[in-house]
């Protein structure tokens, strides 16, 4: 969620008066840390997942399945062994947005052995069980990205009412209590973007045309309590949301990696920015919001809409007159620029930058494209600061530069090393969404990790135009877009990332192409990591480990498979109380939520969403397998 700074929080009125003070901070913050590490060399390859969990309550007497409003007190419960030993701990967690949310990390970092990959998917299933120990009767712990009735009518446990003419969301459907109430910052943010746009924010998704929909498709809202806003906000045909939780009270999948230097992990930034949309639709796991099935499989637009802080004037609906930028984009979207020198004649699309914080980064050393990155971001005000925050000392402290970089949700994050820390550059790769189980999930880790390599190793170029990207993240979100649509692609990825960027680099190819091959054409993701992995030596358990999550993503990008989206699909439209009418009832969704704890916890197999092996093949169990996994010395790949 990013970070977490502990203190009292500020009125938006003396946030919105302090923004300039933390934008001026944080850009010396950020001279002060580059000057100082730039030149750092020689970090090992680390690297780390981060997955989100919801909270289910299921009430098996009157077949109803809700968000369990729990987390606080499960999340103090399970930091206990951190506080008490830190260094001796095989998972971490930290809150989320949703009172219904927790989210759990590794303990220590993997490191570049590939035996590593054999804990990953043990470490998922040790933090599974770790948390779900201490749960009430009723409640399990569940991978969803999204829980299909969020802000429907009664959706959870204990019953929450919206306030819609007060609060921080002043949400039609979702209730103030279903956002975490340990840490201030979630609440803050949620009144402050609100503020700062100056109405509530405003998602549209089209609803999924069943043939008993009535059209146009509009929902009242003035009997919701709306005071005409929202009414207003609603388009035809579309599921309307009005708050916050609708997107950040969704579920993902994270990646951080560090790399060896500030050159690696621009490399690394720029070259899996075209992997962003592709692994976007590969992961698909989201059609269902608010009760109703919608004509979309993913939650980055929603997420998007959610935090959407822009004014309309920087939304280009009025002339600049407040404002300093029309802004073309949510602070949670798709990057704006490459980092690397080779990326940068792909830099097709205008970067919105302060000029003065530009010139000042220019004047500290800090070249052209870095300096460019950094005086984007930094055209968003913080929407969160705490008093005791406000000042700090500019040589040591980072927080008024996290404060801006942190909130900048975007599917690559470049981050520097922190402060007084043995920790290097990363970074981070975001777009992907949480699947249902263990397996899929370490699957798709393993599969991003080992791509680092092969680029690394191969010197593969996937550059494309940042506007073509942009295109394909919109594809990506379209309904089956695995099977139906083609996404922009580089044809020769093996050719020099220096050579001219000119149309005839680029065409369309389908996920399916992309991922496995093209003949004489294409040469496939998939074999290209087969190339890299026969040139390591792999034990047997290694080798079985990789061949699984290998064989789920080519199934899965050849159409073999469903995405987790069309099987949520087709589990809701085949249900025998479904009417066809593109509503989610209560009971569809405790039955569809029962089966799905089913398939996490291996009770029945499901050979159309996972393959026929879904099981761990290691000869080891998982207490042996996470033990030899924090005895390897990682090797440095760089």
């Amino acid at each position: 969620m990013g970070l977490l700074s502990e203190g009292s929080p500020l009125s938006w009125e003396d946030t919105k008066r302090l923004a300039d003070h933390v934008r001026k901070h944080g850009v010396v913050q950020f001279i002060n840390l580059y000057n100082r590490l730039r030149d750092r060399q020689g970090d090992m390859l680390k690297w780390g997942d981060e997955v989100e969990y919801i909270l289910v309550k299921f009430n098996d007497e009157e077949k109803t399945a809700k968000v369990s409003l729990n987390a606080e007190k499960y999340l103090s419960l399970l930091q206990e062994k951190e506080r008490e030993d830190p260094n001796n701990v095989k998972s971490l967690w930290r809150p989320e947005y949703g009172a219904y949310m927790i989210e759990g990390t590794p303990g220590k970092p993997y490191g570049g052995l590939l035996a590593h990959f054999n804990v990953v998917e043990a470490n998922m299933q040790y933090r599974r069980q770790e948390a779900s120990k201490l749960l009430e009767p009723g409640e399990v712990l569940m991978s969803l990205t999204n829980f299909p009735r969020l802000g429907a009518p009664d959706f959870t446990d204990p019953p929450a009412v919206p306030t819609p003419q007060d609060g921080a969301s002043k949400s039609l459907f979702f209730p103030d209590q279903a956002i975490f109430l340990g840490h201030p910052r979630f609440q803050t943010l949620t009144r402050n973007i609100r503020s700062r746009r100056g109405e509530k924010v405003a998602i549209n998704l089209p609803i999924f045309k069943d043939e008993n929909v009535k059209l146009p498709f509009r929902e009242n809202l003035i009997e919701l309590g709306d005071d005409g806003s929202s009414e207003k906000a609603a388009k035809d045909d579309h599921v309307y949301m009005d708050a916050m939780g609708f997107g950040m009270g969704c579920c993902c999948l994270q990646l951080t990696f560090q790399a060896c230097n500030i050159e690696e992990a621009r490399t690394l930034y720029d070259q899996l920015t075209p992997l962003c949309p592709i692994m976007l639709a590969l992961t698909a796991a989201s059609p269902f919001y608010r009760g109703y099935v919608t004509d979309v499989d993913c939650r980055w637009n929603v997420i998007s809409s959610s935090v959407d802080c822009r004014t309309r004037e920087e939304r280009g609906l009025e002339p600049l007159k407040e404002n300093k930028f029309q802004i073309s984009k949510s602070r949670y979207d798709s990057i704006d620029s490459y980092l690397s020198e080779e990326g940068a004649k792909y830099n097709d699309v205008k970067l919105i930058y302060d000029e003065d914080i530009y010139k000042q980064l220019l004047d500290n050393g800090i070249d052209k494209l870095l300096a460019q990155h950094i005086a984007h971001l930094f055209i968003r005000d913080t929407v969160s600061l705490f008093s005791e925050k406000v000042n700090q000392n500019d040589l040591e402290d980072t927080d008024h530069f996290e404060n801006i970089q942190s909130t900048n949700w975007q599917t690559m994050r470049f981050k520097p090393p922190p402060s007084n820390s043995s920790i290097g550059w990363r970074v981070e790769f975001r777009p992907c969404e949480v699947q249902i189980t263990d397996f899929e999930n370490a699957a798709i880790v393993c599969f991003v990790v080992l791509l680092t390599r092969v680029i690394l190793s191969f010197k593969l170029n996937l550059l494309i135009p940042i506007s073509k990207v942009d295109e394909n993240m919109s594809r990506a979100q379209k309904r089956d877009a695995l099977r139906t649509e083609k996404f922009w692609f580089r044809k020769d990825i093996t050719s020099n990332a220096k050579q001219t960027n000119n149309e005839d680099e680029i065409t369309e190819f389908t996920i399916d192409e992309i991922v496995n091959g093209k003949e004489d054409i294409f040469p496939g993701l998939i074999p290209l990591v087969y190339s890299y992995l026969a040139s390591m030596d792999a034990d047997a358990d290694t080798h079985c480990t990789i061949q699984r999550y290998i064989k789920l993503i080519e199934r899965r990008a050849s159409g073999e498979l469903l995405t987790t989206a069309s099987w949520l699909r087709k589990e809701v439209l085949s249900h025998p109380d479904y009417k066809k009418d593109s509503k989610i009832s209560q009971k569809i969704n405790y039955d569809l939520l029962k089966k799905i704890h089913d398939l996490e916890t291996n009770k029945i197999s499901c050979p159309e969403l996972l393959g026929p092996c879904t099981v761990s093949k290691t000869t080891e169990t998982i207490p042996v397998a996470m033990k030899k996994a924090e005895n390897c010395v990682s090797s440095v790949d760089c």
